[in-house]
Protein backbone atom coordinates (compact mmCIF):
# COMPACT_ATOMS: atom_id res chain seq x y z
CA UNK A 1 0.00 0.00 0.00
CA UNK A 2 1.41 3.29 -0.90
CA UNK A 3 1.91 6.31 1.65
CA UNK A 4 1.78 10.03 0.24
CA UNK A 5 2.89 12.84 2.02
CA UNK A 6 0.51 15.77 3.10
CA UNK A 7 0.83 18.54 0.56
CA UNK A 8 2.48 20.64 2.56
CA UNK A 9 4.95 18.44 3.85
CA UNK A 10 5.72 17.96 0.22
CA UNK A 11 5.88 21.44 -0.42
CA UNK A 12 8.57 21.77 2.51
CA UNK A 13 10.45 18.92 1.49
CA UNK A 14 10.53 20.71 -1.86
CA UNK A 15 11.59 23.49 -0.76
CA UNK A 16 13.91 22.61 1.58
CA UNK A 17 15.68 21.33 -2.08
CA UNK A 18 15.36 25.03 -3.29
CA UNK A 19 17.60 28.39 -3.48
CA UNK A 20 15.60 30.32 -0.81
CA UNK A 21 17.20 33.50 -3.06
CA UNK A 22 15.56 35.44 -5.22
CA UNK A 23 16.51 37.26 -8.38
CA UNK A 24 16.78 40.71 -8.55
CA UNK A 25 14.44 40.62 -11.53
CA UNK A 26 11.43 38.54 -9.67
CA UNK A 27 11.99 41.28 -6.94
CA UNK A 28 11.57 44.11 -8.72
CA UNK A 29 8.27 42.64 -9.84
CA UNK A 30 6.62 41.40 -7.40
CA UNK A 31 7.52 43.26 -4.25
CA UNK A 32 4.60 45.74 -2.95
CA UNK A 33 1.52 45.51 -1.99
CA UNK A 34 -1.53 42.96 -3.01
CA UNK A 35 -5.11 43.41 -2.55
CA UNK A 36 -5.94 40.54 0.05
CA UNK A 37 -9.47 41.44 -0.21
CA UNK A 38 -11.66 44.83 -0.65
CA UNK A 39 -10.02 45.91 2.55
CA UNK A 40 -6.98 44.48 3.89
CA UNK A 41 -3.30 44.07 2.35
CA UNK A 42 -1.05 41.68 1.48
CA UNK A 43 2.71 43.11 1.18
CA UNK A 44 5.66 41.31 0.06
CA UNK A 45 8.82 42.39 0.51
CA UNK A 46 12.23 40.57 0.65
CA UNK A 47 15.07 40.66 2.91
CA UNK A 48 18.47 39.40 1.49
CA UNK A 49 16.38 38.18 -1.19
CA UNK A 50 14.31 36.15 0.92
CA UNK A 51 11.01 36.37 0.58
CA UNK A 52 8.55 37.77 3.71
CA UNK A 53 5.20 39.18 3.42
CA UNK A 54 3.53 41.50 6.28
CA UNK A 55 -0.17 40.29 7.23
CA UNK A 56 -2.68 40.88 9.61
CA UNK A 57 -0.82 42.50 12.15
CA UNK A 58 2.23 39.86 11.56
CA UNK A 59 5.47 42.10 9.84
CA UNK A 60 7.85 38.98 9.38
CA UNK A 61 6.17 36.32 8.14
CA UNK A 62 8.98 34.15 6.09
CA UNK A 63 7.44 32.04 2.73
CA UNK A 64 8.92 29.03 1.58
CA UNK A 65 10.07 29.02 -1.94
CA UNK A 66 9.07 25.62 -4.21
CA UNK A 67 10.27 27.15 -7.08
CA UNK A 68 10.71 30.80 -8.98
CA UNK A 69 7.18 31.77 -8.75
CA UNK A 70 5.60 29.82 -6.53
CA UNK A 71 5.81 30.12 -2.30
CA UNK A 72 4.38 28.01 0.21
CA UNK A 73 2.94 30.53 3.13
CA UNK A 74 2.28 28.91 6.48
CA UNK A 75 -0.01 31.35 8.07
CA UNK A 76 -2.54 30.63 5.36
CA UNK A 77 -1.73 27.41 4.60
CA UNK A 78 -1.30 27.96 1.22
CA UNK A 79 0.49 27.82 -1.70
CA UNK A 80 0.89 31.24 -3.71
CA UNK A 81 1.78 31.59 -7.30
CA UNK A 82 3.07 34.67 -8.56
CA UNK A 83 1.28 35.61 -12.01
CA UNK A 84 2.69 38.74 -14.36
CA UNK A 85 0.01 38.21 -16.90
CA UNK A 86 -2.32 40.11 -17.95
CA UNK A 87 -0.91 42.07 -15.04
CA UNK A 88 1.05 41.37 -11.47
CA UNK A 89 -0.70 39.46 -9.02
CA UNK A 90 -1.03 36.39 -6.81
CA UNK A 91 -3.08 33.46 -7.18
CA UNK A 92 -3.56 30.72 -4.65
CA UNK A 93 -2.83 26.94 -6.06
CA UNK A 94 -5.58 24.86 -6.52
CA UNK A 95 -6.50 22.31 -3.85
CA UNK A 96 -9.37 20.25 -2.41
CA UNK A 97 -10.09 22.34 -0.25
CA UNK A 98 -11.10 25.04 -3.02
CA UNK A 99 -10.75 23.06 -5.99
CA UNK A 100 -12.23 24.90 -9.06
CA UNK A 101 -12.36 28.41 -7.11
CA UNK A 102 -9.56 30.79 -8.50
CA UNK A 103 -8.20 33.55 -5.57
CA UNK A 104 -6.88 36.64 -7.28
CA UNK A 105 -5.25 39.27 -5.73
CA UNK A 106 -3.81 41.91 -7.86
CA UNK A 107 -1.12 44.39 -7.16
CA UNK A 108 -1.53 47.45 -5.81
CA UNK A 109 -0.40 50.78 -7.21
CA UNK A 110 2.16 52.39 -5.83
CA UNK A 111 -0.70 55.62 -4.35
CA UNK A 112 -3.27 52.83 -3.96
CA UNK A 113 -4.84 52.22 -0.46
CA UNK A 114 -8.14 50.32 0.64
CA UNK A 115 -10.82 52.39 2.15
CA UNK A 116 -10.09 52.40 5.69
CA UNK A 117 -6.68 53.80 4.98
CA UNK A 118 -8.14 56.30 2.99
CA UNK A 119 -9.99 56.99 5.86
CA UNK A 120 -7.64 57.26 8.29
CA UNK A 121 -5.34 59.04 5.91
CA UNK A 122 -8.76 61.90 5.65
CA UNK A 123 -8.66 61.18 2.53
CA UNK A 124 -12.65 61.24 3.17
CA UNK A 125 -13.47 61.98 -0.91
CA UNK A 126 -11.27 58.82 -1.82
CA UNK A 127 -12.37 56.62 1.08
CA UNK A 128 -16.18 57.73 -0.48
CA UNK A 129 -15.55 56.66 -4.07
CA UNK A 130 -13.49 53.41 -2.60
CA UNK A 131 -16.48 52.26 -0.82
CA UNK A 132 -18.81 52.90 -3.84
CA UNK A 133 -17.00 50.96 -5.85
CA UNK A 134 -17.25 48.11 -3.60
CA UNK A 135 -20.45 48.30 -2.78
CA UNK A 136 -20.89 48.71 -7.25
CA UNK A 137 -18.76 45.12 -7.56
CA UNK A 138 -20.59 43.22 -4.43
CA UNK A 139 -23.53 45.19 -3.12
CA UNK A 140 -23.30 42.14 -0.34
CA UNK A 141 -19.52 42.62 0.76
CA UNK A 142 -19.25 42.91 4.82
CA UNK A 143 -16.97 45.64 4.27
CA UNK A 144 -19.64 48.28 3.36
CA UNK A 145 -22.51 47.27 5.51
CA UNK A 146 -24.29 49.96 6.72
CA UNK A 147 -24.40 48.07 10.12
CA UNK A 148 -20.63 47.67 10.16
CA UNK A 149 -19.79 51.70 8.93
CA UNK A 150 -22.20 52.96 11.83
CA UNK A 151 -20.78 50.66 14.67
CA UNK A 152 -17.79 52.28 13.33
CA UNK A 153 -18.90 55.85 13.52
CA UNK A 154 -19.58 55.03 17.70
CA UNK A 155 -16.14 53.81 18.20
CA UNK A 156 -15.09 57.16 17.08
CA UNK A 157 -17.60 58.82 19.23
CA UNK A 158 -16.61 57.01 21.97
CA UNK A 159 -12.51 57.97 21.01
CA UNK A 160 -14.18 61.79 21.04
CA UNK A 161 -13.37 61.77 17.34
CA UNK A 162 -16.75 63.56 16.00
CA UNK A 163 -15.18 64.59 13.25
CA UNK A 164 -14.49 61.54 11.51
CA UNK A 165 -17.16 59.93 13.21
CA UNK A 166 -19.35 62.70 11.18
CA UNK A 167 -17.50 61.74 7.82
CA UNK A 168 -18.24 57.69 8.17
CA UNK A 169 -21.62 58.88 8.99
CA UNK A 170 -21.96 61.07 5.53
CA UNK A 171 -20.24 58.07 3.83
CA UNK A 172 -23.11 55.92 5.26
CA UNK A 173 -25.73 58.28 4.22
CA UNK A 174 -24.40 58.11 0.75
CA UNK A 175 -24.32 54.48 0.23
CA UNK A 176 -27.88 54.15 1.92
CA UNK A 177 -29.87 57.06 1.26
CA UNK A 178 -33.19 54.87 2.06
CA UNK A 179 -32.40 54.34 5.35
CA UNK A 180 -33.41 55.83 8.17
CA UNK A 181 -31.22 54.90 10.77
CA UNK A 182 -27.76 56.44 9.30
CA UNK A 183 -29.32 59.60 9.16
CA UNK A 184 -30.85 59.45 12.65
CA UNK A 185 -26.72 58.39 13.46
CA UNK A 186 -25.15 61.17 11.41
CA UNK A 187 -28.02 63.52 13.20
CA UNK A 188 -26.64 62.13 16.36
CA UNK A 189 -23.44 62.99 15.61
CA UNK A 190 -23.97 66.80 14.58
CA UNK A 191 -25.77 67.09 17.70
CA UNK A 192 -22.59 66.23 19.69
CA UNK A 193 -20.78 68.98 17.50
CA UNK A 194 -23.21 71.24 18.92
CA UNK A 195 -24.45 71.76 15.67
CA UNK A 196 -28.16 71.54 16.11
CA UNK A 197 -29.20 72.67 12.66
CA UNK A 198 -27.84 70.41 10.93
CA UNK A 199 -28.63 68.03 13.64
CA UNK A 200 -32.13 68.51 12.91
CA UNK A 201 -31.83 68.38 9.49
CA UNK A 202 -30.81 64.77 9.69
CA UNK A 203 -33.21 63.54 12.35
CA UNK A 204 -36.16 65.41 10.26
CA UNK A 205 -34.58 63.22 6.99
CA UNK A 206 -34.69 59.95 9.36
CA UNK A 207 -38.28 60.20 10.16
CA UNK A 208 -39.19 60.96 6.60
CA UNK A 209 -37.86 57.93 5.73
CA UNK A 210 -39.30 56.13 9.09
CA UNK A 211 -41.66 58.19 10.54
CA UNK A 212 -41.41 55.61 13.60
CA UNK A 213 -37.76 56.13 14.35
CA UNK A 214 -37.53 56.67 17.66
CA UNK A 215 -34.57 58.39 18.51
CA UNK A 216 -34.92 60.76 16.00
CA UNK A 217 -37.99 61.53 17.67
CA UNK A 218 -36.43 61.65 20.79
CA UNK A 219 -33.78 63.84 20.15
CA UNK A 220 -35.78 66.65 17.85
CA UNK A 221 -37.83 67.06 21.18
CA UNK A 222 -35.35 67.27 23.18
CA UNK A 223 -33.62 69.73 20.69
CA UNK A 224 -36.73 71.78 20.99
CA UNK A 225 -37.23 71.67 24.34
CA UNK A 226 -33.86 73.66 24.95
CA UNK A 227 -34.44 75.98 22.76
Amino acid sequence: MKKFLPSFLLLILLASCTSQKNTDEFIAKTQGRYLFNANEVLEIYFKEKILHAKWRGNDAIELLKVNDSSFYMKALNEKIIFTSTPEMHIELAEKKEHKGVLYYFKKMHVDEKTPNEYFEAQQFDKALQAYKLIQKQDSLSPIIRQHALNSLGYKLIKKNDFDAALEIFKINTILYPENSNVFDSLGEAYFLKKDTVNAIINFKKALSINPENRNSKRFLKKITKNK
